[in-house]
């Protein structure tokens, strides 16, 4: 079914027509920078535990093997049900305080870079299309692409060989 066309000519959507959301979850390596993201279909707790279980194993690949802290925001899922796999894992618990995003800048950087560089600099026609580019992405911002922080080197540099 077709809408009517607004007066300025551009093609309106049917109300019916829902939109959805993908979820870009990201951990990022305090000392290397080092990103690790997937675009996950929610952000409910069982999610969340399970990208931090792949996360640890993708750090672990490339020679972090001991996660001492996980800061995150105070979402509930990140709050609760991450208890089990941090627990599991040795790794303490840290929140930032509320309403203050500035105080886990690294992934929140991370993400503004994602959005310029990734999600929004090319136009995909599908969002399989964008989504199968998040891989390459990620390999080009842990192998080559300059960080100003970590003095013009790419992250995977900080890293011992595996």
């Amino acid at each position: 079914m077709e809408s009517p066309r607004p007066a300025d000519g551009l093609q309106q959507r049917p109300q019916q027509l829902k939109v959805g959301y993908d979820y870009v979850h990201s951990l990022i390596d305090d000392h290397s920078r080092l990103a690790y993201s997937e675009i996950l279909p929610d952000e409910k707790g069982h999610t969340c535990a399970g990208f931090l279980e792949r996360a640890i194993a993708y750090f672990a690949a490339h020679g972090i093997t001991r996660i001492e802290r996980l800061m995150t925001d105070n979402a509930w899922a990140y709050r609760y049900s991450l208890r089990e796999p941090c627990a599991t894992h040795g790794i303490t618990q840290k929140f930032i305080k509320p309403h203050c995003p500035w105080q886990n800048g690294k992934v929140e950087r991370l993400n503004r870079t994602l959005t310029t560089e990734w999600a929004y600099r090319q136009v995909s026609t599908t969002n399989d299309e964008r989504a199968a580019a998040l891989a390459p992405w990620l390999k080009h911002y842990n192998n080559e692409r300059r960080h100003s922080a970590l003095g013009g080197e790419p992250p995977i540099s900080r890293l011992l060989p595996t």
